[in-house]
């Protein structure tokens, strides 16, 4: 089949083509026209795909939240051993906001309607139980070999990994500003990246 009857194939150019139109210009500034036009395809596939483009976002949004929770799915951390497999998911959380800054844009677009395109989606809760359940079993094992301290909420200590790299980054630019500091530099990420490892774990250990 050509690609451009392929609708598996029409709709992940559609979808692609989203994904970047809504993280350079937000929800409210994309255009479907642009869209289309980016994925080589026509306003009328778009609606027939996803319905509106409030859906397309909302469709957007799954797909990367779905691809960071299979990419932390291959780290295979419940098989290491519990301080490698949290510090392996802090530098993965931080390299993967380094690279992949689209996410990050679209959760700050969702954060400004309030979540109300997650909330209205089953996916994304789902998606995130696998790794909860995950972060609670390291802090058990954590737990039972004296490594970790007890009473742990895996969630609030997902909320800090990923905090302590959203902040820094989605405020990069009047952080270097007011620290006189270039935040971006190479050896300022390399030094994040160890502050936050050094402090998430200091403050897990028992």
């Amino acid at each position: 089949m050509k690609n451009g009857r392929d609708p598996l194939r029409t709709r992940s150019r559609i979808l692609a083509a989203a994904t970047a139109e809504f993280a350079h210009h937000g929800l409210g500034g994309a255009r479907v026209d642009r869209i289309a036009r980016r994925a080589g395809a026509n306003k009328r596939m778009l609606y027939y795909y996803f319905g509106s483009k409030e859906d397309l976002f909302l469709a957007a949004l799954e797909q990367a939240y779905a691809h960071i929770r299979s990419a932390e799915h291959e780290l295979d951390l419940e098989h290491r051993d519990p301080r490698e497999a949290l510090k392996r998911l802090i530098e993965f959380t931080w390299n993967y906001y380094l690279e992949h800054p689209e996410f990050m844009t679209l959760l700050a677009t969702e954060n400004l309607h309030k979540g109300s395109h997650v909330h209205r989606s089953k996916r994304v809760q789902r998606l995130h139980s696998p790794l909860v359940d995950t972060l609670r079993d390291i802090l058990r094992r954590g737990e039972r070999e004296g490594l970790f301290r007890r009473g742990i909420d895996p969630v609030q200590l997902y909320i800090s990994i990923a905090g302590e790299g959203y902040f820094y980054l989605s405020n990069r630019y009047t952080l270097s500003r007011i620290f006189d500091r270039d935040l971006m530099a190479p050896r300022a990420l390399a030094a994040r990246a160890g502050h936050i490892a050094d402090m998430v774990l200091n403050a897990v250990r028992r």
